[in-house]
């Protein structure tokens, strides 16, 4: 009786998921997708080409150097690098002793040895970059009641990362007319800006970048594009910092698979020589 009883339930929960089923689908057939702005105008990132790319790929120690350069004097004002310690830029080419004196310029939260409060300091080599502002209600209130993400691991944690991140700091515009006309209802807020590779099409950040911000010394360019392409590559490496590294094992290690699998197979046909396969 119980094992009916079950069997029973059972059916019948498999029956209305089955008819939940056909009426979602004929739902969705019969019902035309709504237009929305997102949809009509969000654009897919534009092509970027890095040195970092494919499995052969290693980074540009130049490019990073500038790229840390646009963020250090550009974005570091809202975004913080919580999972990059200064002690790491020795892998953009740093030596040891510009490294101790990067670190240096850097205000970092420290302890008055002597009353124990809070203070900072200047930094050291083994301190992590420092967040902008001391808690979330302080970033909402200087950044449009937006909070900056960290941007550590937004080249991981975005689709298409670095070309997202390239896009989006070159991507601001007037909302498009065509935009406008379709939907009147889409006009981007006060105190938004309107970017067609946002997922929403309009963010509080304002356009953080211009031609000429940054100088760089080693006299590369430094328009807009330039520099949105030199902080892609950056924010690449603060994601994933053992990318050259792991593309540099992994092909030893893909040829000795490769090369231990001829030997198991040859090892295995003459063991087994004299049997039928």
């Amino acid at each position: 009786m119980v094992r009916l009883i079950g069997i029973l339930v059972g059916l019948f929960f498999s029956g209305w998921l089955l008819v939940t089923l056909v009426v979602g689908f004929i739902a969705w057939a019969s019902e035309p997708a709504v237009k929305t702005a997102e949809h009509e105008f969000h654009q897919h990132p534009k092509e970027l080409s890095l040195a970092s790319d494919g499995p052969f790929g290693h980074f540009d120690t130049q490019q990073l150097q500038r790229g840390y350069k646009v963020y250090k004097e550009v974005c570091s004002a809202c975004h913080s690098l919580r999972h990059v310690a200064f002690r790491d830029l020795e892998q953009l080419g740093y030596s040891e002793a510009q490294v101790k004196a990067e670190a240096a310029t850097w205000q970092v939260p420290g302890i008055d040895a002597v009353t124990g409060e809070a203070n900072t300091r200047p930094g050291m080599p083994t301190d992590y970059f420092p967040k902008p502002f001391a808690n979330d209600v302080a970033a909402r209130a200087a950044n449009n009641n937006a909070i900056p993400p960290d941007l550590s691991l937004m080249a991981k944690a975005r689709h298409d990362g670095a070309a997202y991140v390239y896009s989006l700091l070159s991507g601001y515009q007037d909302q498009p007319a065509e935009l406008l006309k379709e939907f009147p209802d889409a006009k981007t807020p006060d105190g938004l800006h309107y970017n067609p590779y946002f997922a929403n099409l309009n963010l509080a950040m304002a356009p953080p970048l211009a031609d000429g911000q940054v100088t760089f010394d080693d006299g590369a360019p430094n328009d807009l594009d330039a520099m949105s392409q030199d902080l892609a590559a950056f924010l690449v490496w603060t994601a994933e910092p053992t990318l050259a590294k792991r593309h540099q094992t992994g092909w030893p290690v893909v040829l000795f698979l490769i090369i231990l699998s001829v030997l198991a197979y040859l090892a295995y046909r003459n063991v087994w020589r004299n049997e039928k396969h």
